[in-house]
């Protein structure tokens, strides 16, 4: 099946967060505007974690199947299954930290890969719409992508779970941890 790219330059009013280069597989639909969801959970990820906020950050995000991302995180991460949500940065964090005082710094910080099925299974058991697990889950990978990471520890888990708290309150969305 065909994809749709879609790359959103940066308008002068824009909040300055990662530019989003979006890949979207039509099993998600077309009911929803997928573009300008992934672009408000970026501008609310970068109010709350400002290395986010670099104009020359380049963010490749992935909307695919279940398979897709079962294929890529068996490869990546020697794990047979699908997940939600996949993160590959391709700065370490002091290089995004740096990258915030240069305004010529490298752009690609990575990539995050959402998978349709499992986003919409776990949205289903939430009582929450696809919409805004989605938004949830964008927000946790570019988190990921600024180098925060859950898996260090307790303490970083609840930082980064409080980033994303105030991302999605910005947005209106509800603590998806409580």
């Amino acid at each position: 099946m065909p994809k749709r790219i879609a790359l959103f330059p940066r308008t002068p009013t824009a909040m300055t967060a990662p530019i989003l280069e979006i890949d979207i597989d039509p099993i998600w639909g077309d009911a929803t505007d997928w573009e300008a969801l992934s672009n408000r959970a970026a501008e609310a990820a970068a109010k709350v974690a400002p290395e986010l906020a670099h104009p020359n950050l380049l963010v490749s995000l992935v909307m695919a199947d279940d398979e897709e991302v079962h294929a890529l995180n068996k490869q990546w991460r020697a794990k047979d299954k699908s997940t939600n949500v996949l993160s590959f940065p391709m700065l370490a964090r002091e290089d995004v930290l740096r990258a915030g005082a240069d305004e010529n710094a490298p752009g690609m910080l990575g990539d995050i890969i959402l998978a349709q099925g499992v986003c919409t299974r776990e949205a289903a058991e939430k009582g929450i719409s696809v919409e805004n697990h989605a938004t949830h889950l964008i927000v946790h990978g570019l988190l990921h992508l600024a180098g925060y990471d859950h898996d260090l520890g307790d303490a970083e888990a609840e930082e980064m779970e409080e980033l994303e708290r105030k991302a999605l309150a910005l947005l209106g969305l509800a603590d998806p941890y409580a």
